[in-house]
């Protein structure tokens, strides 16, 4: 194991306070874990959490800030944070308008956030919870009942954290975060394993001539390992199930490809050109694109792919102000 760390049980300790002194518009509780708005959101509006295991940088505390969520919870590596972290967070940013948790479908996460809802709920505040489900590789996996929670975090928080952002109840925000998650679809695949650094070997053993399709963000495995393709090849295998689980055709389509942590740029870019030819193909027509690391898998190399069906309210919500250290633009 090559990384750069000093201890494996000090890496989540070391890297929060590293993110402080990097952003000094965060406010980074290492107590409890948590990662802020150094300003809080005007009274009477509506604030939103997120959380879960680290590793998946700049998931989620590289999306807090004007324009997405007001604090986000950080675990273990892979680790989901605990409910008194969630209660903690909570409390901190409730600005007398309610609450939303935003959690990924993992069983931890869905556990735990019911829990701080609860503790949240005996401070007196108001919670509502979307849990975002949009992998269509499995149906159940080794963390989940029902689909995983993946790409589509990051375009729901966008989109939801500028709804509350300029003032929509939490009814409406809640009742948006639903019909985002139920409007999006992903679809991730591995080139290799990552290696969890309290583990000190990769999480799978995968061929130098194979890949493994429909991949969680935990190194969980995927539908099924094949030998190594071209990348239009790759996009066909992620692109393909996303189109059969949906019709994208007729709404303007919000589309993300997303490295693991491990793959550059110059791929990135040119799997995005073989993924706009599919759905140009199909008949999607592609309003706005995200290229980058946004939720990643540690050093895992590959990519996924992710669609929303989106309508002129979502676009106006996409194209508002974001300011985080990991989005950032309008501003």
């Amino acid at each position: 194991m090559k990384k750069l760390i000093n201890a494996p049980e000090d890496v989540l300790a070391e890297s929060l306070r590293g993110l402080a002194l990097a952003h000094p518009e965060l406010d980074v509780d290492m107590a409890n874990r948590v990662i802020l708005r150094r300003e809080r959101k005007a009274e009477g509006k509506v604030a939103l959490l997120s959380g879960g295991g680290s590793g998946h940088e700049p998931l989620h505390g590289g999306f807090v800030g004007t324009g997405m969520l007001d604090a986000a919870c950080a675990g273990e590596v892979f680790t989901s944070p605990t409910p008194d972290q969630m209660q903690a967070a909570t409390k901190a940013i409730d600005r007398g308008a309610g609450v939303l948790h935003i959690v990924k479908n993992y069983t931890g996460d869905v556990m735990n956030f019911e829990m701080g809802a609860e503790l949240a709920a005996m401070d007196g505040i108001e919670v509502r919870s979307v849990v975002v489900d949009d992998d269509v590789a499995v149906q159940d996996s080794l963390y989940t009942a029902g689909r995983r929670g993946v790409g589509l975090t990051v375009l729901l928080e966008k989109i939801v954290g500028a709804a509350a952002e300029e003032g929509q109840d939490l009814a409406a925000v809640a009742d948006l975060a639903e019909r985002v998650n139920g409007q999006g679809r992903s679809m991730g695949m591995a080139l290799t394993s990552c290696t969890v650094p309290a583990a000190g070997k990769p999480t799978f053993d995968l061929p130098e001539d194979q890949m493994e399709i429909g991949i969680g963000i935990h190194g969980e495995p995927g539908r099924h390992r094949v030998p190594l393709a071209p990348a239009r090849d790759i996009a066909a295998q992620l692109v393909e199930p996303i189109l059969a689980d949906m019709d994208f055709t007729g709404s303007p389509a919000i589309v993300m490809v997303n490295g693991m942590g491990a793959s550059p740029l110059i791929e990135l870019y040119l799997m995005y050109g073989e993924v706009a030819a599919l759905l140009e193909k199909a008949g999607v027509t592609i309003a706005r694109n995200l290229v980058g690391d946004y939720i990643t898998s540690l050093d895992m190399a590959g990519c996924s792919v992710t669609v929303l069906k989106a309508d002129d309210e979502l676009i106006r919500l996409w194209d508002a102000p974001v300011v985080t250290p990991g989005l950032r633009w309008g501003a």
